[in-house]
């Protein structure tokens, strides 16, 4: 915004003395009076003018995040940092969401290469101690194209900053060596970076996919920076425990307690031998200033002529003594605890960073207030206005635009993105408001009114210099945008892999023999060829070895989580029994969607007419950007609604992915046409949600909105029925209130109905009645998989939401040990910022002693339990009181996993994570982060009680899953299946368990496309049985990893032409180097494959004087015999044509060498043949 900034810059009077005042040697300056968006413009101004770093500093992390936000928006040529840290203090974090220390190592890399640019920091940020900027410096290494590179070095250096080593780089943070190809993901690029060695000396450097694993762009150099901000060097790790080991000894002569003492020696010692061995450990942080010779923190690192800028001075020293008597006060419980030597601060005191003498500074505030700790040279009154909220109401706002334009303003409306302020013109236009759409880069022009694009996160009016600016978050509600983030680096990679890779140990589904255990991959040697094999285990230890060419037959179990299946006897005829029965059972589903698909299609409804102008204006009222998912299943359901056909749609997607204004959008369709809609929903507290919402929604639309359900009196109910009747209520809510006899509709067009499996029998039965002839969206937060969608297409309309709307901050996750001091250290700082706590607790026995607890921990807390166990009633009015805002903390059972929607609850405590599911968590921490908050989730365990091995694999996996929200595939792959259920009938649980869920998918698929399939006529395919003698597979030399083994041969299965082969030997080469013989044997027996299966051949068998192509009789009726003749005859003796019946058969009479040689032969006669026949073809 470009234009914005200029018109700032030459109009503020105030700005110019401030920037005079500075280049005459002022130290502090203070300017009062700005409202926030404003502190952006002043700030954004002061850096185009100075040129020099600016240190932005706030109170917590939310107003930082505002503030870059804004500056980010402002500044497109700039770099502009934030420096994002958790003001959490009571906790040894295991393991921390890695979006927040991302951003940080960008801005220590940045600042470290000693670029000028704009640094957003949280007081706690700017407090805490951090790696001094040499060894960030030494932790950093520039790699260029014809280096020589010692990988011995690299490896210590990559350790020492934070990388683990994987077989396969999936994740920031990770390292992989194999052969001459280095993978590395640092934390602060967009891509991992591939570099090929010849010899010692880097012979390419590329950006790769972590998706694909497949070499994007060349790169001439690349910078690795650390991937931690504990840069831990050997001598580091000596002068750590070198230090620890004299503060403990210090410490124990001032400790008394006996048992302290033993707990302190015993804890102590153990992390002194630790850092002696160079092993991290958990809670090493805390000792960060003991590895380095100087304590240093963000300020060490700022160059000189850095301006601090301090946003709210009072605010940050409120918020930096209450970070210091936290610290004092965990140090304390930590020491009591015999878990932490005396007198070692983890940061820097507010009394030591306060005066920022080293630098010039400038305070910016809302209100003049004194502190101690500044002496402004100068003080500065503006006059600045925050803008009010217009709410929708257009006419006041016009009535607003007049005064200002009247009175020679620059009125500038900031709209998010192009479309946006493009509706935004044609709105006003409307109303009669002149406006004109304006570049970002034109400065306004007073006295007229702009719609430009831009990220501004409020509005200001500056009085004296006459210029008004509105964002369209003010002109349509008060609400936030979720800012547009940049794309995130974590990609999908890890959550696919984790679905399909096959670990050993696994249950597995063999197509003809049933679900057995995964025992790994194995090489083979037969008659002097090496061959790789599965090895799956039955019952009674029956083994199974399935060659890798039939890999397509195993797929790993899916089922339940938790459930273990049931291990099949080779041999036996139970799994054909059970295959039978699902297919049968399979058959009737197939059968029934089809008659429904069928019925729906013959019947008539109301086909509604395409967007008007209301529809228009009431989307572009939502004050949230839409996914692609959202818009996709919004014009999914129009057409469905244009139809004359009745619409019967099912909308997936989790809580928060924005099914309900999706519903509300053809509510509304639905209503501008004078139809009334009825919201079916299954308890009481989800009718009063969603009238809540419907009510906020359509505020500046004239729709009469009811609401059934036990919380609206006699007399409001039978308003609410007469309005149906008479047509005067357009749209009503309710729970199975809805379906009584004594409720008629005038014209109901359209039926809501929000997880339609959550009600009894009877009531489907009746909303079945209800669906005849009208429009019909059926919402479930249980997603249904891709997988099962795909099966089902011609039979049932499904739109899936599978991308959570962009949150401005992810959910801060922390897998950490549970305590009384983490809990109300949590509790207090959400309840300090006006929000509310869930704390998950799934024991119903002492739930009141636990909800005791807390009460008793944090007294001003009003805590509330709930649990599943309670009366109807009693359970609903604790959560509607919750949802008021009468409680602060609820301490509930997993019932919060299901439908309850509370913005205001932004921190999630779990107890004992650790006995969990996975997909339930996942669940659980989609609960919190839905308002444009920071929001945290704490799954804790116990450190001292011995955990199972699954419980111990269990917290390994939310581990991973909060690293890289890796666990998503697993947790969805659960919900999937209960989504499964509940699409096709709890009856199919069983039956998905019994051959699991991918081959039940595979079997309705085929089901289905055999019932639905027209007579038109099928591509002829043929699989080619091979069976000949080679020496070809992977050696472990060449892929050491099974997991990427089994992918490379998943793909060498799924290879069906010459082009496809090229591609894998193009990918091979590019992620292992270059291949052996057994592999390049290998590659020729695909394209044998390949040629076959283009050729229609049935089989190829190895005899003692050569090759017997047996071609199928499809194939042998396409074949041009002339040509075919020819190309064999190029071969003289060498080769011989015959039949077998009505298929040809074709022979290569080769003389025993090595098979190499022979395969290569084989492959070009095949290829003449082929390339005689393609000739052909192109002719014809």
């Amino acid at each position: 915004m470009l234009g914005l900034k200029q018109f700032f810059s030459e109009n503020v009077r105030d700005l110019k003395v401030v920037l005079e005042g500075f280049s005459n040697g002022m130290r502090q300056q203070f300017v009062a009076g700005l409202s926030n968006a404003s502190k952006s413009l002043w700030v954004s101004s002061l850096y185009e003018d100075r040129h020099e770093t600016i240190l932005v500093v706030t109170h917590n992390l939310f107003q930082a995040q505002k503030l870059y936000d804004d500056l980010e928006g402002l500044h497109s040529d700039t770099e502009v940092f934030l420096y994002p840290v958790n003001d959490l203090i009571a906790s040894d974090i295991a393991v921390a969401s890695p979006e927040l220390l991302s951003q940080r190592l960008q801005a220590l890399n940045y600042l470290a290469e000693n670029k000028k640019g704009i640094i957003i920091v949280p007081v706690a940020g700017l407090k805490r101690f951090i790696a001094p900027e040499k060894y960030w410096k030494r932790g950093s290494q520039t790699f260029k194209v014809g280096d020589i590179l010692e990988i011995e070095a690299l490896v210590q250096r990559l350790s020492a900053v934070g990388y683990d080593r994987e077989a396969m780089v999936n994740s920031p943070g990770q390292y992989s060596i194999r052969g001459g190809i280095i993978d590395i993901y640092p934390l602060t690029l967009p891509h991992p970076v591939r570099m090929e060695l010849f010899d010692d000396e880097i012979d390419s450097i590329r950006y790769f996919d972590s998706e694909t694993q497949r070499s994007l762009d060349k790169i001439d150099q690349v910078t690795i920076g650390p991937a931690r901000e504990l840069i831990l060097f050997p001598e580091q790790y000596k002068m750590g425990a070198e230090r620890l080991e004299e503060a403990l000894a210090h410490t124990l002569t001032k400790v008394k307690n006996k048992k302290v003492r033993e707990a302190l020696s015993e804890t102590l010692s153990s992390e002194i031998e630790a850092l002696k061995e160079q092993t991290d450990f958990q809670g090493m942080m805390k000792y960060t200033q003991l590895y380095y010779e100087e304590k240093t923190t963000l300020l060490n690192y700022m160059p000189k002529n850095t301006l601090v800028v301090v946003d709210e001075i009072s605010r940050v020293q409120e918020a930096a003594e209450q970070l210091d008597q936290e610290e004092a006060e965990w140090l304390t419980a930590l020491l009591e605890k015999g878990e932490m030597v005396s007198d070692l601060p983890l940061s820097r005191s507010w009394n030591e960073l306060s005066s920022f003498s080293s630098f010039q500074s400038l305070f910016l505030s809302l209100f003049l207030r004194h502190s101690p700790q500044i002496q402004p040279e100068n003080i500065i009154n503006v006059t600045c206005r925050a803008m009010q909220n217009f709410h929708g109401q257009i006419n006041v706002l016009k009535n607003e635009c007049t005064r200002w334009v009247k009175s020679h303003f620059a009125v500038l409306f900031v709209a998010h993105d192009k479309d946006r302020a493009q509706k935004m013109v044609s709105v006003f236009r409307d109303y009669g408001i002149d406006s004109e759409y304006l570049d970002p880069k034109t400065r306004p022009t007073p006295g007229t009114i702009n719609i430009t694009v831009g990220q501004l996160g409020g509005g200001f009016e500056l009085v004296q210099q006459k210029l008004a600016v509105i964002t369209d978050q003010e002109v349509f509600a008060n609400k936030a945008y979720k800012s547009k983030r940049r794309p995130k680096k974590v990609t999908n990679a890890e959550r696919l892999k984790s679905y399909n890779e096959l670990k050993i140990g696994d249950y597995v589904v063999h197509i003809d023999h049933g679900i057995g255990r995964y025992i790994g991959i194995e090489t083979l040697e037969v008659g002097g060829n090496h061959k790789d094999y599965l090895h799956i285990r039955y019952k009674g230890n029956d083994k199974l070895y399935v060659p890798v060419e039939k890999i397509d037959q195993v797929q790993k179990y899916v089922g339940s989580e938790g459930k273990e299946p049931k291990l099949y006897a080779l041999g036996g005829s139970e799994w054909k029994r059970v295959k039978t029965k699902t297919k049968s059972s399979v058959q009737d589903i197939a059968d029934d969607l089809i008659k429904l698909y069928a019925e729906r299609e013959a019947s008539k409804g109301h086909a509604f007419q395409p967007d008007g102008p209301e529809q228009r204006e009431f989307e572009a009222a939502f004050p949230y950007q839409e996914t692609e998912d959202q818009i996709k299943a919004i014009e999914e359901i129009k057409q469905d609604m244009e139809k004359v056909r009745p619409m019967d749609r099912l909308l997936c997607g989790d809580v928060g992915y924005g099914k309900t204004e999706v519903a509300l959008r053809a509510a509304f369709k639905a209503i501008v046409e004078g139809k009334q809609v009825a919201f079916l929903v299954p308890t009481t507290i989800l009718a009063q949600q969603h009238f809540e919402t419907a009510v906020e929604r359509f505020s500046d639309f004239a729709v009469k909105i009811g609401v059934l359900n036990r919380f609206r009196s006699r007399k409001e109910q039978q308003e609410t029925l007469k309005g149906l009747k008479n047509g005067t209520v357009d749209l009503v809510i309710g729970t199975h209130r809805l379906l009584s006899k004594d409720i008629t509709f005038k014209d109901l067009g359209l039926l809501i109905v929000d997880e339609e499996q959550r009600f009894g029998v009877t009531h489907k039965e009746k909303i079945k009645q209800m669906k005849a002839n009208v429009d019909v969206l059926t919402l479930t937060a249980t997603p249904i998989p891709r997988t099962l969608h795909m099966s089902m297409l011609g039979v049932r309309d499904l739109s899936i939401l599978e991308t959570p709307p962009e949150n401005r901050f992810p959910v801060q996750t922390y897998v950490t040990e549970y305590s009384g001091a983490l809990v109300r250290e949590a509790v207090e700082r959400e309840l300090a910022r006006g929000g509310q706590v869930y704390v998950l607790y799934n024991r119903v026995e002492t739930i009141q002693q636990m909800a005791n607890q807390i009460d008793t921990i944090i007294p001003d807390a009003r805590v509330a339990y709930a649990h599943g166990q309670m009366k109807e009633n009693e359970l609903e009015s604790v959560m509607i009181d919750f949802l008021d805002g009468a409680y602060d903390v609820l301490v509930s059972t997993t019932i919060i996993e299901t439908g309850v929607d509370i913005p205001n609850v932004n921190t999630l405590i779990v107890y004992d994570a650790d006995r969990m599911g996975l997909s339930q968590l996942y669940q659980l921490r989609g609960r919190v982060g839905r308002s444009n908050r920071v929001a945290y989730a704490y799954f804790t365990y116990h450190k001292d009680k011995v955990m199972n091995e699954v419980a111990e694999k269990r917290l390994q996996a939310i581990k991973e899953f909060t690293e890289l929200g890796s666990g998503f595939k697993i947790a969805m792959r659960d919900l999937s299946i209960r989504g499964a259920g509940n699409l096709l009938g709890a009856q199919q649980h069983g039956f998905i368990d019994s051959v699991g869920f991918d081959l039940y998918s595979q079997m309705l698929k085929e089901a289905v496309e055999e019932k639905t399939k027209t007579t038109t006529e099928q591509t002829v395919k043929v699989e080619t049985n091979l069976n000949i003698e080679a020496d070809a597979y992977i050696p472990d030399t060449y892929i050491g990893d099974s997991l990427q083994k089994i992918d490379m041969y998943k793909k060498f299965k799924s290879v069906t032409s010459l082009n496809e082969v090229a591609e894998l030997e193009e990918e091979m080469v590019d992620r292992f180097g270059d291949y052996p013989r057994e592999v390049s044997d290998l590659f020729t027996v695909a394209k044998i494959k390949a040629l076959a299966t283009e050729l229609l051949i049935e089989s190829i068998s190895e005899e003692k004087n050569g090759y017997v192509l047996l071609f199928s009789e499809e194939g042998s009726g396409k074949l041009d015999n002339y040509q075919l003749f020819e190309a064999i005859s190029g071969y003289g003796r060498e080769a011989g044509l015959g039949s077998e019946g009505p298929k040809i058969k074709v022979t290569r009479y080769l003389a025993k060498t090595n098979s190499s040689d022979q395969l290569e032969k084989l492959s070009q006669f095949l290829y003449d043949i082929y390339n005689n026949q393609i000739k052909v073809a192109s002719v014809s």
